[in-house]
């Protein structure tokens, strides 16, 4: 190469020089690709679902609570009269009925009762989870079945690992999204503590 270029005029020489700072620039002003992330088309997805290579046998979200109780929510919802009993006992702290409280689920027999709303965010899966919502400000005391504000009702909270829909970094095409991991804290109950007291 060295005697090729010995034997090139002077001008030549500036010429190729001008020519390889060129290419080299060029070529750092290309973006970067990013082989670590994969994109989807929207043919590749179907409504509400996450691709299938990410749902792996480890990724199983049916076994969370949150996940669990959304076919049941979205039932309840759709019964006759629910919307009326919802806005009626909308911010009601509910009296604790000892005798037919014994048959009824947890949420609803608890002295810190709650409810489960469904949340929805169309890029996040699951897409629906059951967050819940503590009904009462104090505690339902026992003796009396009326809220008391000697306690406080607190939710509790359960980490969970679900997935984000974001769009594809460039240089990927328009409209191509990939998918990233991420952890949020789902309530999923309440209970009763003890007031935080000033010093």
């Amino acid at each position: 190469m060295r005697a090729l270029t010995r034997s090139l005029p002077q001008g030549w020489l500036a010429a190729l020089a001008l020519l390889s700072t060129l290419v080299l620039c060029r070529g750092l002003r290309r973006p970067l690709p990013h082989p670590h992330v994969q994109c989807y088309s929207a043919g590749e997805l179907r409504d509400g679902e996450a691709p299938a290579p990410l749902l792996g046998r480890s990724l199983r979200w049916d076994h969370y609570v949150p996940v669990q109780l959304v076919p049941q929510l979205e039932r309840l919802q759709d019964s006759p009269g629910h919307r009326r009993h919802r806005r009626h006992h909308e911010h009601a702290c509910p009296a604790l009925q000892l005798r037919t409280g014994l048959h009824s689920e947890p949420h609803e027999r608890s002295i810190s009762p709650w409810r489960y709303r469904i949340d929805e965010d169309e890029d996040r899966y699951p897409r629906k989870l059951a967050f819940a919502e503590c009904l009462c400000s104090g505690c339902v005391d026992v003796k009396t079945g009326r809220e008391t504000t000697s306690l406080n009702s607190v939710a509790i909270y359960q980490t969970m690992m679900v997935l984000r829909r974001k769009p594809c970094p460039r240089p990927a095409g328009p409209g191509l999204v990939t998918f990233e991991v991420d952890y949020i804290k789902v309530p999923v109950g309440c209970t009763c503590v003890l007031p935080r007291t000033g010093r």
